[in-house]
């Protein structure tokens, strides 16, 4: 039999097959083959008397590590626009994970309340520049969730983002009860309490959509140094121009993304997040064992 894992707690699986939910354990070999079964996992699975195990695990699609999640389809990356104010470079950063996982992302910035029109288009402006669909919405009033529900179907979607932004509240808006606890905003730090405990996916609106755990940092520093350029979508029509094969856009001469940040085509702290990324990944440990 095949199907797909909603939740894992604990060593247990809990595999949708058809229109049953198995609760199965994974065999002893994936620990050999340093092979985890992960949230949205397509897995083939095995009954003996009464009791699931996981035979195998078919091939991902994609992979995020934080949140752990495979095979997403479109990661809805969730900030608040107000209170607290948005990090770009954190912004930046699960923008980044998501192109190198090829995974589409759709920026939602919550608490759209908290802005004028006037705030709301300058950034929509500034995201959609760098190659972003971005929806304003009001997590606890309901509002704007119609288009996001739209963009759920025939997907797998993940709500990435940090704490305190209004993840909780939006699945709860979305599926119409209460599915975790949701923390106050902690005014000394600005940001919420980690409150949820488990990833898990939920089927809805004729998709599966997975509630993860906030995060307020996430390592760059896997990637490959020569990989991060194509993380970038505004820089893709200038990546085959430099005069240098295999420019990375940083002390070569003569480089178009250079050439075009300095024409104000590229945005500038977009490129200078870039710059600070890939020296990040330069200067990274190789750790020995």
């Amino acid at each position: 039999m095949e199907g797909i894992i909603l939740k894992g707690i604990g060593g247990f699986y809990y595999i949708k097959v058809s229109d049953n939910i198995i609760e199965c354990k994974a065999r002893g070999k994936f620990r050999y083959e340093s092979l985890k079964p992960m949230v949205g996992d397509r897995v083939k699975i095995n009954m003996v008397n009464g009791k699931g195990t996981i035979e195998e695990i078919l091939p991902r699609t994609s992979t995020l590590i934080r949140p752990t999640v495979s095979n997403v389809t479109q990661a809805f990356v969730v900030f608040a626009i107000k209170k607290p104010d948005i990090n770009y470079d954190l912004l930046n950063r699960f923008l980044v994970l998501c192109e190198y996982n090829n995974i589409k992302s759709i920026v939602c910035l919550n608490k759209r309340d908290l802005c004028t029109e006037q705030e709301r288009e300058e950034v929509r402006k500034t995201i959609n520049n760098i190659g972003y669909e971005v929806l304003f919405i009001n997590a606890k009033e309901k509002q704007g969730i119609d288009e996001l529900q739209e963009r759920l179907k025939n997907n797998i979607s993940v709500f990435c983002g940090p704490s305190g932004v209004g993840k909780s509240t939006l699945l709860n808006a979305l599926i119409n009860k209460k599915h975790m606890e949701t923390g106050e905003i902690s005014e000394k730090l600005g940001r919420g309490k980690h409150t949820t405990r488990h990833s898990e996916l939920i089927e809805i609106e004729d998709g599966f959509l997975v509630d993860t755990p906030g995060f307020s940092t996430l390592g760059l520093d896997f990637i490959d140094k020569d990989d991060l350029k194509y993380c970038f979508p505004e820089f893709e029509n200038y990546n085959d121009s430099c005069k240098f094969k295999g420019c990375n856009h940083y002390k070569e001469p003569n480089c178009a993304v250079k050439k075009n940040v300095e024409e104000n085509n590229i945005n500038r702290l977009r490129y200078e997040f870039y710059v600070k990324t890939l020296e990040e990944i330069m200067n990274r440990r190789v750790t020995k064992w």
